[in-house]
């Protein structure tokens, strides 16, 4: 008896959980690559068929600056159908990707892709022990037990930037107990960084990339925001924020490595626009789940609750996004998680780590399911297709 192909299994699964919403009455838009023109067009979800929206506008960055873009979308007739949703998703995931065939982006292009850091209690602790371990991860535990001993739970009802939070920090200063991630995590002022270049960040199936260098790392199941040059909020998405954990606790300046490398920035399936059904307060209540499988057999299950999230997602782009620094272009914001795994992969009090080969799926009913395999950033395939790349392509299309 032959089983069931899990990539098939991947694949229906996720069509049914997209068609779900679009019959909820989801909008989705996203990015498709178009190998007949190599080069890639913003799409739309209509039933279960995936459309071409290029006559709306020809990047994802230019779609969401359009007016009433939801009533644009919905009104437009005859717009050219790419094929089946289920069809472009299977061939999206990179074990069996045929190039000679559509298969799903990143839905953002040319967007700036920022991310908000130390914005839940739980991951704010991980990172100050990150940084008293010095990126060692066998001593991460003993550092978990001190930190707790010093602050319990008292920091999770703390509002950022208020008088508590500066009578919190003054009584942790005297406990030489504070720390650069407490400073942004119950301050005033959001950590906010780059994460990604601009079209740099990687699709649904796709293979995400760890820096060879590390040895202490894992995922980070986020909501992004898809806000556009005007900083409204006009949708919203699932990202995997690939940390490093070892780059960044050896020294907060490593950020950049431990953050930005090949392949750290999966953003997908699509973008969810926001209308009448379907708004910010949503996000706001979303549980995001996380499920990773390795070869090896491990299984770890996690939930990062938004509920949970000390900044509100308005202030956080508030923060990115004004009079101090424009986007003209747009950007994908991520929102943080709570999630930082403790348990133990193998021996015990080392925590976890990838694996090669680990399957990584974040998930909400809101927006569907994410998935990416673990690989090193200089297995994946490489990026070669930048703004550049994309401009020349447009215009050989007579798009511009």
């Amino acid at each position: 008896m032959n089983r069931p192909d899990p990539h098939e299994r991947i694949a229906e699964q996720a069509t049914r959980e997209i068609l779900q919403a679009v019959a909820e009455g989801a909008t989705l838009i996203g990015r498709v690559w178009l190998p007949e023109v190599s080069g890639p067009a913003p799409v739309v979800v209509q039933g279960s068929k995936v459309y071409d929206i290029s006559s709306i506008a020809v990047t994802s960055s230019m779609l969401l600056e359009v007016d009433q873009l939801v009533s644009q979308i919905t009104q437009s007739t005859d717009l050219p159908c790419i094929g089946s949703l289920e069809t472009i998703l299977k061939n999206s995931l990179h074990q069996q990707q045929d190039p000679n065939l559509p298969y799903l982006l990143a839905p953002c292009d040319l967007q700036a892709v920022k991310a908000s850091g130390v914005t839940f209690v739980a991951s704010m602790l991980e990172r100050v022990i990150e940084e008293r371990a010095a990126g060692d991860f066998t001593q991460a535990e003993f550092f978990r037990q001190e930190l707790n001993a010093i602050i319990g739970d008292d920091l999770s009802k703390i509002e950022p930037g208020s008088e508590q939070a500066a009578q919190i920090k003054q009584v942790l200063q005297q406990k030489q107990a504070w720390s650069q991630y407490l400073e942004v995590g119950i301050g005033p002022d959001a950590e906010i960084f780059s994460k990604a270049q601009p079209m740099s960040a990687v699709g649904f199936g796709a293979q995400v990339g760890i820096h060879p260098c590390s040895n202490w790392n894992n995922p980070e199941p986020e909501i992004v925001l898809a806000v556009n040059s005007r900083g409204h909020i006009l949708g919203a998405s699932l990202g995997n924020d690939v940390n490093l954990r070892d780059v960044e606790g050896r020294s907060a300046l490593l950020l950049g490595k431990a953050k930005d490398n090949n392949g750290s920035c999966a953003i997908g399936p699509f973008i969810r626009l926001f209308d009448q059904a379907f708004s910010l307060q949503d996000i706001a209540q979303a549980d995001i789940h996380l499920s990773i499988q390795g070869d090896d057999d491990f299984q770890l299950q996690g939930i990062s609750s938004m509920s949970k999230i000390s900044r509100s997602p308005q202030s956080l782009v508030q923060q990115t996004i004004g009079p101090n620094h424009q986007y003209p272009d747009g950007l994908m914001l991520f929102l943080g998680t709570m999630f930082a795994p403790a348990q133990d992969r193998g021996e015990a009090g080392k925590g976890f780590t990838h694996h090669l080969g680990d399957k990584v799926s974040i998930a909400t009913p809101l927006l569907g399911t994410l998935v990416n395999w673990v690989n090193h950033s200089d297995k994946i395939p490489q990026w070669n297709f930048g703004s550049g790349a994309l401009m020349r392509n447009l215009a050989k299309r007579q798009l511009l």
